[in-house]
């Protein structure tokens, strides 16, 4: 089977409730990329790549779009198969693997409804049929994410990830604190996530002063070098997330014990492909990670349910999806939606998600 054609189209997502707060940018909303494969056989699949913004990390909307235009015209004739596909890629392009990853993730989808297996199913089978989320909330005053947390616990996420970063250390202790009085009765696990948001100061103290709460940290500092640097002095467990930028980095990160689980981004891996690979570099070493993207419409919400719903659930901390945060689907009878705190895997082939045609107007390029 072999690629045929390539629609790339933009759509704009906006914030339900906006703006969405994070400790390095304020977001309104998402210019998000997506991408329909066409194969011989008349199949076709959905691939997507979102960033939040073009500060969050190396990678930007026309960028996206600029990447996948210069190898769309050598991927026709292509196999669709992802191992040969990636290395098609790489032998087009160097890098790019935020662009690269809307391929392949529109490639298993393709390769799914050829096979009539679901893409769970091509990333080693589900070990659940409803995946567990966590919720993300805003950079905000400490009571309003207290009560705010407090009522997605009893919505049943399992996991809440605190924003915290880019203004007093205070602010911060005072969120961590407080939400664990709002929510420990419930046995919700939390993270605390700067986005690379905080001085190695700032770190420090707020690690000191909750050192009773177990909360993880989530990259806490902007650069891996300073998270080396503090490492030894926290006193919780510290997740790496936007400098894991590629297997090689992650592969480090894993092989001199630089942190206790990750954040994984399936676009910053390249894929389904790649992200099924740190999956199992993860298990082989028992560290806990998430399964998730920066942010994305449907199609990125399944395949990230779909990859998650394939790791051991002792390892698993959940995938994020954007659905919550956003108004609107591609597919309104299948679009993922978190319920009780989980996500239901859809139902095959492929992804099991078919955006409505017309939805996003005419194509920014297509290539035949």
């Amino acid at each position: 089977m072999k690629i045929k054609e390539i629609h790339i189209y933009a759509h704009v997502l906006p914030v339900k409730n906006g703006p969405y707060v994070m400790g390095h940018s304020t977001v309104w909303a998402l210019d998000t990329t997506l991408v329909k494969l066409v194969a011989d056989n008349g199949l076709f699949g959905w691939g997507e790549v979102c960033p939040v913004g073009p500060v969050y990390e190396a990678q930007h909307s026309g960028g996206n779009r600029a990447a996948l235009a210069e190898m769309a015209s050598g991927l026709i004739g292509a196999s669709v198969f992802p191992v040969a596909l990636r290395r098609r890629m790489d032998g087009l392009l160097n890098g790019h693997s935020h662009a690269k990853a809307a391929i392949d993730i529109a490639a298993h989808d393709l390769l799914g409804k050829h096979l009539g297996v679901r893409v769970a199913d091509l990333l080693g089978g589900a070990v659940t049929e409803n995946v567990p989320s966590y919720y993300a909330t805003n950079v905000g005053d400490p009571d309003e994410i207290a009560r705010f947390a407090a009522d997605k616990a009893a919505q049943g996420y399992p996991r809440l990830q605190l924003k915290i970063g880019g203004r007093p250390a205070e602010m911060d202790v005072a969120v961590i604190r407080k939400t664990w009085e709002a929510v420990r009765s419930r046995g919700t696990r939390l993270a605390a996530d700067a986005n690379r948001g905080l001085p190695t100061r700032d770190a420090l103290r707020i690690s000191r002063e909750c050192l009773d709460v177990p909360v993880i940290l989530e990259q806490p500092c902007n650069t891996l070098e300073e998270i080396v640097a503090i490492r030894g002095q926290l006193h919780h467990a510290v997740y790496l997330d936007e400098n894991m930028v590629d297997t090689s980095t992650v592969l480090r990160a894993v092989g001199q014990g630089l942190c206790d689980g990750f954040g994984l981004k399936m676009t910053r891996a390249g894929g389904l492909q790649p992200m099924a690979t740190l999956r199992d570099i993860c298990e082989a070493r028992s560290l806990p990670h998430t399964c998730d993207d920066s942010w994305g419409g449907d199609i990125i919400a399944a395949a990230c349910t779909h990859i998650g719903a394939t790791v051991s659930p002792r390892l698993f901390e959940g995938t994020w999806i954007a659905a919550p945060y956003i108004d609107g689907a591609y597919d309104r009878k299948n679009s993922p939606q978190v319920r009780d705190g989980h996500i239901r895997l859809n139902e095959g082939p492929g992804l099991g998600v078919v955006p409505e045609e017309g939805l996003f107007g005419d194509p920014v390029l297509s290539v035949k």
